[in-house]
């Protein structure tokens, strides 16, 4: 596979860019212009191995075949129509989720932002007068909307926007006895991660879920599961939740839900769904018959190519090649691993190793500044995570040599 030491961009797109776009995201000199599978190539011809699909939206790799059919025949017979009208697609999109999880009913938005959005409203419409507060948690993320990102307990993306909304309530991952301690007569739900990304993949500790669920049940709280970027199959089942044996009453999902195209949803109990009301809340392009139909093809990819059982054999073949690292290198503290959802935690900052990987031809992402994480494509064959792996071990032992930490 061809590498670049340098990476580079035409000095065109880098002056319209100066010029004309909004200079809010970090971007690395890369302008990506095609993607098959795990592989993206650039402007300059440069291949690359992309172990961080879209952010992990690309569940199914880059321009998945029958997501890429689905979406042409679409576009050319109805592109959108509003939610003032029915869809076929959208109703039968919505079936293919609900018997996949807990039999909800679905509201269709855009993003994970919005599918949580829609959750906080639906919680505070159907809970009593007076109950407003929801509980999340340290490390959690749910989104840059106003309302999702005071929910992020995460000070950081707080700063110098406030005063954000009243009623969110933050307690640490993982302890229950906090939580308790947290409930009062004003508290209408739980928003909670199965398994916390941006936080650094951290994994809930044993009975912690059903501890929530038992906490939601006693207190008449509804418990809502953020599964933006755990659900759809990533972690080897249809939601992460369904590994610990809790249902929500409510699930928030996007990214991967329509195999790369832009869509989100919310599901929710029907008895609860009811409360949001004809009126109290809407989304223009929600459920819109592109990404109906991209829903619809990647629930379909996923069980004619058994992609769920690929996740959990492909679980095991990451942890063999990463596992040995926590062991020979001091600094490399912990692998944690469920699914295709990877985190690979450091003792010191490894972001510099995301631009290390970058001149070897591999895509990757650090969260929290010292966490790699790593949501690859369910289709990723065994050839392509060996060369990955190689790739990213090889950078990690190089690591503390060339930075000077010594761990």
């Amino acid at each position: 596979m061809p590498t670049t030491e340098k990476t580079t961009i035409s000095p065109d797109t880098l002056a319209l860019f100066d010029e004309y776009v909004i200079p809010n995201y970090g971007r690395f000199p890369v302008a990506l212009v095609r993607g098959e599978g795990s592989r993206v190539w650039d402007d300059q011809g440069n291949v690359y191995l992309d172990f961080f699909p879209g952010w992990g939206c690309n569940l199914l790799g880059h321009c998945p075949e029958p997501v890429v059919e689905a979406v042409q025949d679409q576009v050319a017979k109805l592109i959108h129509a509003p939610n003032t009208w029915f869809m076929e697609a959208q109703g039968q999109w919505a079936k293919l989720l609900s018997e996949r999880s807990f039999g909800g009913q679905a509201f269709f938005c855009n993003s994970g932002a919005e599918a949580n959005e829609a959750a906080i409203k639906l919680a505070r419409l159907h809970t009593p007068a007076g109950r407003y507060k929801i509980i999340t948690f340290e490390g959690g993320f749910h989104g840059r909307t106003f309302a999702a990102v005071t929910a992020t307990a995460q000070p950081k993306y707080h700063e110098d926007i406030g005063p954000m909304l009243p009623g969110f309530v933050y307690a640490p991952f993982g302890d229950l006895e906090a939580v308790q301690e947290k409930i009062d007569d004003e508290t209408a739900a739980i928003l909670v991660e199965p398994i916390q990304g941006e936080g650094g993949i951290r994994l809930p500790p044993t009975g912690f879920l059903q501890g929530l669920r038992q906490l939601a049940d006693e207190h008449g709280l509804l418990l809502i599961f953020d599964e933006v970027q755990a659900g759809c199959g990533r972690t080897g089942k249809w939601f992460a939740h369904q590994h610990f044996g809790v249902e929500p009453d409510i699930m928030t999902l996007a990214k991967s839900l329509c195999g790369g195209v832009a869509g989100g949803a919310m599901l929710a109990r029907k008895e609860i769904a009811s409360s949001l009301r004809p009126g109290m809340h809407a989304a223009t392009f929600g459920g819109n018959p592109l990404a109906a139909r991209a829903g619809i093809a990647t629930i379909e990819m996923i069980e004619q190519n058994n992609l769920l059982e690929r996740a959990e054999v492909l679980a095991e073949a990451f942890r063999a090649q990463l596992e040995p690292l926590v062991e020979e290198l001091p600094f490399v503290r912990e692998l944690r691993i469920c699914g295709l959802m990877i985190g690979l935690e450091l003792s010191v900052d490894a972001t510099s190793l995301v631009q290390t990987c970058l001149d070897q031809g591999l895509l990757i992402n650090c969260t929290q500044g010292n966490v790699l994480r790593l949501l690859p494509a369910l289709t990723l064959s065994d050839e392509e995570l060996e060369e990955g792996c190689n790739i990213l071990t090889n950078a990690i032992r190089e690591f503390p040599e060339g930075l000077g930490t010594g761990g």
